[in-house]
């Protein structure tokens, strides 16, 4: 078991309090994790920290915050193996997974680092004679980053890299049920040399985390708030940002659609459908939950993709390495189980899986799926995927949009151009033509549409969302004014 504390100010520091909070091992339910509760002072102590931090980090010159991302993203590869350790304990994720996390997350502090020198504003022609115009970008001030639990490494530091690279200070939310995976990146951080109060990172207990979040996001210091999580919370997110007037950037829930058309090679579409539906159990916000497949080949798919998945077991990640891992708890096998069972009694036909021992869950597959079952419309977030038959490319379309989500999608087809076609025209903020609905590289506009929520991570997409854009102008001659 790990005792986690806050980390406010560079500080090591109990709740005020002194309350503490378990995250239990999904697979063996013995105490991971024992993390300090944040009260509503501890809160607000981290957003006050952050502010009294922001006024030198964010004169610090590019280059510097580039020296210093660039470090972390070093540290950050050098302890993947404790980074995995976590991931196991807290959540059930295979090393493999682990690993990817490191990765990109390193990655993603390294094209942050690349992005200081990117943040560049312009010069507007002005109809006032000798007046110089100029549109530029600048740090807001404090942002807050709440990452989820499921790609811990990958999201919580995409909570932070870009605003830190844009010359703001963070407060870093950790999820409830991996406080200490989230603390290591900021224990990472603080070791790269970022100084105190730059990255605070604070955990609350699950009761407590509604009150926590509305007591940052009111905090006048907080300007920006980002949010990777379900669609449910992201709208009480957007509800409490909105009430203050602050931006926030929203990555919720998704029912990604992998288009199988006529023409597909279908080695590779099933490769690619197989790797996004049960790759980390499915539980990914980009997983491929619905395969789309036109009825001239989707006998041939639903024999082949049922062959890949029978040899994906899971296992205990602490033990012997099996493809998957574990669900994040009993309660997550119970919804899934829930809604394969009424898919079968409606009709589905269950083709490999279904079935659970603790959380420990195959790759499932049904076929035959329609809308009168509910894993048609709501998210599984788990590893079953569900074949939706179709004829031709206009009903293809028709049902990959037939969902209030629109986040990843994918689209396999030989002919290039009607897969464009196909492509743009599907509701989804991102879409893969001949490639699997999980792809992800720091320097992308990552984001979705509709329910799926709004703004945009990544690259220069993400100096948007975390500059404030100014116009000021110097005035180089007398003026004559009508007063």
């Amino acid at each position: 078991m790990y005792e986690v504390p806050l980390l406010i100010a560079g500080q090591d520091r109990s709740a005020s309090d002194s309350a503490v909070f378990q995250r239990r091992n999904p697979v063996t339910d013995e105490v991971a994790t024992l993390a300090a509760a944040a009260t509503l002072a501890d809160a607000t102590a981290a957003a006050a920290a952050a502010a009294a931090a922001f006024p030198a980090w964010s004169d610090l010159g590019p280059g510097e915050r580039r020296r210093r991302l660039l470090a972390a993203a070093g540290l950050l590869d050098a302890r993947a193996l404790e980074f995995a350790a976590a991931m196991a304990e807290e959540t059930g994720a295979t090393e493999d997974w682990a690993r990817f996390n490191v990765r990109l997350g390193a990655d993603m502090l390294r094209d942050a680092g690349a992005m200081t020198t990117q943040i560049a504003g312009q010069l507007i022609p002005s109809d006032k004679p000798g007046m110089t115009a100029m549109a530029i970008r600048q740090p807001v001030g404090v942002v807050l980053g709440i990452a989820p639990w499921n790609a811990p490494v990958i999201l919580g530091v995409r909570a932070l890299a870009m605003p830190l690279a844009c010359g703001n200070t963070v407060v870093l939310k950790a999820s409830e049920i991996c406080p200490r995976t989230h603390r290591l990146i900021g224990e990472v951080l603080a070791e790269a040399g970022f100084g105190n109060g730059v990255v605070n990172v604070i955990s609350n207990a699950p009761a407590d985390a509604e009150r926590i979040t509305e007591q940052l996001i009111a905090h006048p210091a907080i300007r920006r708030v980002n949010f990777t999580g379900s669609t449910r919370v992201g709208r009480a997110i957007a509800q409490m940002a909105a009430r203050h007037l602050k931006p926030a950037l929203l990555e919720l829930g998704s029912k990604a659609p992998l288009l199988i058309l006529d023409d597909a090679d279908l080695d590779e579409a099933v490769k690619a459908a197989a790797f996004g539906a049960f790759m980390n159990q499915g539980q990914i916000c980009m997983a491929t939950e619905r395969i789309v497949v036109d009825e001239a080949v989707a006998d041939t798919v639903a024999r082949m993709l049922a062959r890949k998945a029978a040899v994906l077991v899971a296992g205990d990640p602490r033990k012997a390495p099996a493809p998957l891992g574990s669900l994040v708890g009993r309660e997550a096998v119970a919804r899934i189980d829930t809604l394969i069972k009424d898919a079968v009694s409606k009709g589905a036909r269950l083709l490999c899986g279904g079935h659970a021992n603790g959380t420990l869950m195959d790759a499932t597959v049904l076929d035959h799926v329609t809308p009168a079952m509910r894993i048609y419309a709501e998210e599984s977030f788990g590893p079953v995927v569900a074949i939706l038959r179709v004829r031709g490319v206009e009903e293809a379309i028709r049902v990959a949009n037939d969902t209030e989500y629109g986040l990843s999608s994918a689209v396999f087809g030989r002919d290039v151009k009607r897969a464009m076609d196909v492509a743009r025209r599907i509701e989804a903020g991102i879409c893969h033509i001949n490639g699997p609905t999980i792809h992800d590289e720091s320097q992308m506009p990552f984001g979705g549409v509709k329910a799926s929520g709004y703004g945009r991570f990544g690259g220069a997409a993400a100096i948007h969302e975390f500059t404030e854009l100014r116009w000021i102008t110097i005035s180089s001659q007398p003026d004559d004014y009508p007063l």
